[in-house]
């Protein structure tokens, strides 16, 4: 009977304590979506973290001296583990809905949440894990390690809520040119930054 149970996950669902302090309305099911995507990552990767909390925006008072500027407003903040107290996630909701922008801004925030909502949630575990869980990453390593975690995990997601769908199938033959055209883009992008 071992031998049929070794290297089998058991379906353990992880259910994150959320806390709403935002005052701006959240779209439809956005509690529901957080649990989803924290369901999807590996259990392994979110041991340590202990809640994530919504907020209108992050007001961070160590980010004030910070030296290098922050564009618009903070999405999402990693806090580790201090004192005794568990690591945790502050999600800012102004940030991904956008309330003050313009209808258009507003409007293509909300079609676009749920997808900004889970690679948030990447990045910010991603973070977790690699400054927790992985000590064999050089401080200078950890942001390309973070952001492929967080792409990785993104495009496995999108693949499985998108799994069926006409959409997906339509374009799934396109998927490679694409894939290719997106990365010389970012390359002849890399290369205009040099050059400046």
């Amino acid at each position: 009977m071992a031998i049929k149970t070794a290297g089998i996950r058991t379906e353990k669902s992880t259910q994150f304590k959320i806390e709403n302090q935002s005052s701006i309305a959240l779209p439809k099911g956005a509690e529901e979506n957080i649990q989803k995507i924290i369901a999807f990552l590996p259990a392994e990767h979110l041991r340590g973290l202990e809640r994530i909390r919504l907020v209108d925006f992050i007001n961070n008072p160590q980010l004030k001296n910070s030296p290098v500027p922050t564009k618009g407003d903070l999405p999402g903040l990693y806090h580790p583990k201090v004192q005794g107290k568990s690591a945790w996630l502050e999600i800012s909701i102004g940030a991904l809905v956008q309330p003050t922008e313009n209808f258009s801004k507003r409007w293509m925030a909300k079609t676009s949440f749920k997808s900004n909502l889970a690679g948030l949630i990447f990045s910010l575990v991603g973070q977790h894990y690699y400054f927790t869980l992985r000590h064999s990453v050089k401080k200078q390593n950890l942001e390309p390690q973070i952001r492929q975690y967080a792409q990785k995990n993104l495009k496995e997601w999108s693949e499985k809520q998108s799994a069926g769908s006409k959409r997906a199938k339509f374009f799934k033959p396109f998927r490679p040119y694409m894939e290719r055209w997106a990365k010389w883009l970012n390359k002849k992008a890399a290369n205009a930054q040099k050059r400046d």
